[in-house]
């Protein structure tokens, strides 16, 4: 059935009147009555009757009139931009593909504003093994968390902020006997992080145009056993400016500024346009920012979008 046939039935059976409905539905009373007749064919009932100078409605308008009101207002819900979304009746995961370095500063945080909202939704992290698949196009990866490149054409980003490379090594280093120069830094042994096992980077190419080379002597696949491996040896590694700075005291870790003209690292958070107005995945997308930006912050304020 047409919706607008459900809108002027609603508005009769609230009015009993065609000209008040019309006046409700912003039209005139002729169309109002041809739609009308309309209703009475398909409903096979005269729903309103003359009675006097009124209509009055028939027992089968009266068993309409709450039905159809509320099957409107579904209606409404279902079309109204984020309607209906409430964060605390929420039941849903979301995937989030990063690098290692960030999901352990932010997964924490982001997991306890989550729940304080939401108690029933989970978080999934992936590697950025699939970094540069299909995993956003194909619905398998809801956000795409870090610095971002190879992407699908249609996909969506936002820009979330800077961080600076920092130098990592233990706090009895003899780096930090002195000044820590370029010369010096590159005569340290190197860490080298790479998932892929390679062995140069940007640190290798800013060396070089110094006339400097260093050493990479160990390449790991993630930062975790980077800092642990630098806890335990004079090996140097490397970690974002300002993160995780309790991990890294705690581990008996210090950082230093990498004494190089660097570019530092864009981050940013990438999905695919099918959810863009989704209130649940913008609500979580604002969630994730946040834990990124502010992760000592209270996260976003309320539990419902629309």
């Amino acid at each position: 059935m047409d919706l607008n046939l459900l809108r002027v039935l609603d508005a009769l059976l609230q009015e009993n009147s065609v000209t008040r409905a019309a006046e409700r539905l912003g039209t005139s009373p002729a169309a109002v009555s041809r739609t009308l007749a309309r209703l009475r064919r398909t409903v096979g009932d005269p729903l309103l009757v003359r009675a006097g100078q009124g209509l009055v409605p028939t027992p089968r308008a009266v068993e309409l009139r709450e039905e159809v009101g509320a099957l409107l207002r579904g209606c409404d819900n279902v079309l109204r931009p984020g309607a209906g979304f409430d964060a605390v009746h929420l039941q849903r995961t979301f995937t989030v593909q990063a690098a290692e370095l960030l999901l352990v500063g932010l997964a924490g945080t982001l997991t306890e504003r989550i729940h304080a909202q939401a108690p029933r939704v989970d978080v999934v992290f992936l590697p950025e093994a699939v970094e540069g698949g299909p995993g956003l196009r194909q619905g398998w990866v809801d956000v795409e968390l870090g610095v971002l490149g190879h992407l699908d054409p249609e996909i969506e980003t936002r820009p979330l902020t800077r961080m600076p490379l920092v130098g990592v090594a233990r706090s009895g280093h003899p780096l930090f006997e002195g000044r820590i120069d370029a010369r010096r830094f590159a005569a340290a042994d190197h860490i080298g992080i790479s998932r892929l096992g390679k062995r140069h980077g940007p640190i290798d190419g800013a060396l070089a145009g110094l006339g400097l080379r260093r050493r990479t002597a160990v390449v790991v696949p993630s930062h975790t056993s980077a800092m642990m491996l630098a806890r335990e040896t004079d090996l140097v590694a490397l970690s974002l400016e300002g993160w995780l700075p309790g991990t890294i005291e705690a581990m008996g870790l210090r950082t230093f500024p990498v004494p190089l003209d660097l570019e530092p690292l864009d981050l940013g958070m990438a999905w695919h346009p099918r959810n863009s107005a989704d209130p649940a995945h913008r609500w979580f997308r604002e969630h994730l920012a946040s834990a990124v930006l502010s992760p000592a912050g209270p996260g976003p304020a309320g539990g419902s979008a629309g």
